[in-house]
């Protein structure tokens, strides 16, 4: 429950520079009435400032009058400064206090008397309105209709269809709905945000895990490199192990020692034959040379020239002829002694004898040769080193499989998609206005609507039957004629209101939570007749009986002061405006 306790007001409209204070816990049914002294005192009501006690408890809670006053209009002209408005109030066992002001600008929000905003906290703060008026559960438009009824606001008959219908659809819980829907809105905003963080983390990943494949990929090709390399090496290794192993060393040496025999052999051969061929080839030279000697001697013995064919003299001729015999006898010794020495050459030959075949040796040198085991076991040596040799690729590989290569699991995106998919169903549920649960939550409360707007317009005593239609419209019918609000006289149209707010109240408490204060601002002095006024003292007694309400019947009706528990006297003197702190208490009937 909330439980409007205190009033203070300082600088507010007509109330000055001294702080005025109202008190709300009195249950009862209480009278406001104006004195104002500066028009002569007795009768004269009008201009007090009755209605500032309700228009400072609208500007304390929602920051705004009940009628459209600009704010700085709201300070007091004389003073021009220094306003200043202070609520105190309960709800649930919790104390709430709100001081508002103007000039210097102040919204002060306690509960439990700690600032919610810090000691400095100045002006306007829409977090702390937004958070006051969630505790109070009304917009100002609901406050105005339920909580203070005053006769300048625009009834709600009269106003637009769609803010009639916001009006309703909050008194129904339907704006319950779109608040929530507003709520659902952001948690949907957040799960598609967290959907495309999860995205991108997913993409990230994979993109990680691309780059490391292909990290793999490359290390698993020089891998692979690496390892054809050893096999090839390590079996080229082995060949020669093998091969080497086939040698009978000691064949291999004496091969070596034939070998070179032989190639002394064909070495003495080679040169013996070398000799052959030249001797044999200077005595063809030579042979020539005596044939050619043997000639010229002759045409010389014809005393002819052996070049020209010239008789020659006997002195040149014999001269010529000892020459050539000489040359002769040259050749022919020079011929019989490469005879002598081709008979040699020839003997050498014979006596080396025939050749035979090479002798095969695997080794070029017999040095060589002699290292064979030596050779061997360094093969087998770097066969067995190139075989140990580590994989470092290997390691490489693994370590990027187990620690690089991240695992990618759908499960928190697939719950995310599910909460979405949640979320989205829940969202048109609560916006869609064909939707079974806006459909059930009017068809509830609507039923509940009319029957205390008809209970209160009975006890009123309007002929008329007004009901709200499930498109939310209203229907007013008399006789079974269709009429419009303001087809209604002015005291049809004060019943209809004040039935109207009383069921509203009803369906706000019945849903929200009841709140001990209730202001009726000259309604009931408006073209009501003797029964009209008597129906809603009645139900007003009832209401605050019943309910335990602090009710402030604002009025200009002395003629009301027998009928009321108390009297709140509101006095203008030299233009300020006071509020008696003397209540009157009167024994009503």
């Amino acid at each position: 429950m909330i439980t409007i306790k205190d009033l203070t007001v300082k600088n507010f409209m007509s109330v000055g520079n001294v702080t005025q204070a109202v008190r709300f816990t009195d249950n009862g049914l209480t009278l406001v009435l104006g004195n104002n002294v500066d028009l002569g005192g007795d009768g004269s009501r009008n201009g007090t400032g009755k209605t500032t006690i309700i228009n400072a408890l609208s500007y304390a809670i929602y920051g705004n009058a009940l009628t459209n006053i600009r704010k700085d209009n709201l300070i007091n002209k004389t003073n021009g400064k220094s306003m200043l408005v202070t609520l105190d109030f309960v709800k649930d066992g919790t104390q709430y206090r709100i001081e508002r002001g103007r000039r210097p600008n102040l919204l002060k929000y306690y509960v439990n008397d700690q600032n919610v905003d810090g000691d400095e906290a100045q002006g306007e703060n829409r977090q702390t309105q937004s958070d006051i008026e969630k505790l109070f559960g009304m917009s100002h438009d609901m406050f105005k209709h339920i909580v203070a009824l005053n006769t300048y606001t625009e009834p709600f008959l009269s106003m637009r269809a769609n803010d009639q219908r916001a009006i309703i659809e909050q008194l129904l819980g339907i704006t319950m709905l779109s608040e929530k829907a507003e709520v659902l809105k952001e948690q949907q905003r957040l799960t598609r945000d967290a959907i495309k963080e999860e995205e991108y983390r997913i993409k990230a990943i994979e993109e990680a895990n691309t780059r490391i494949e292909k990290s793999i990929s490359d290390l698993e090709r020089r891998q692979k490199i690496w390892r054809d390399q050893q096999e090839t090496t390590v079996q080229s290794i082995q060949q020669q192990i093998n091969t080497l192993e086939k040698i009978d060393i000691q064949t291999e040496l004496n091969n070596h020692t034939l070998l070179s025999d032989y190639l002394e052999k064909k070495k003495l051969k080679d040169e013996a034959e070398r000799w052959l061929s030249n001797i044999q080839s200077d005595n063809t030279k030579q042979q020539k040379l005596i044939d050619k000697l043997n000639k010229e001697i002759n045409l010389l013995k014809d005393h002819k020239c052996h070049s020209c064919g010239q008789e020659l003299h006997d002195e040149k001729q014999e001269s010529i002829l000892n020459s050539k015999q000489e040359q002769l006898s040259e050749a022919q010794q020079h011929v019989k002694a490469n005879h002598e020495q081709e008979k040699e050459w020839f003997d050498a030959i014979t006596q080396l004898g025939e050749l035979g075949q090479i002798p095969v040796t695997h080794y070029n040198t017999e040095t060589e040769a002699h290292k064979h085991n030596m050779e061997v076991e360094n093969l087998r040596s770097q066969a067995t080193t190139k075989s140990s040799e580590v994989d470092t690729y290997q390691e490489q590989i693994e370590s990027l499989r187990e620690t690089g290569m991240q695992e990618i699991t759908w499960d928190t995106i697939n719950q995310l998609n599910n909460v979405k998919d949640h979320q989205d169903f829940l969202y048109k549920l609560l916006t869609n206005k064909d939707s079974f649960i806006r459909k059930r939550i009017i068809e509830q409360n609507l039923q509940y609507l009319n029957s205390r707007l008809a209970y209160y317009l009975t006890k009123l005593g309007l002929p008329h039957e007004v009901q709200f239609q499930p498109d939310l419209t209203v229907e007013i019918t008399e006789l079974g004629r269709d009429l419009d609000f303001d087809n209604l006289s002015r005291g049809e149209r004060n019943r209809l209101i004040l039935g109207l707010s009383w069921s509203f109240r009803d369906v706000f408490e019945s849903m929200n939570t009841p709140i001990n204060f209730l202001a009726i601002d000259e309604l009931i002095d408006s073209g009501m007749d003797t029964n009209g006024v008597d129906g809603a003292l009645g139900v007003l007694k009832k209401i605050e009986r019943e309910r335990s309400k602090n009710i402030f019947l604002i009025s200009h009706r002395d003629e009301l002061v027998g009928r009321v528990n108390t009297i709140l006297q509101v006095i203008k003197e030299g233009g300020f405006t006071t509020f008696s702190t003397d209540t009157e208490f009167i024994d009503a009937k």
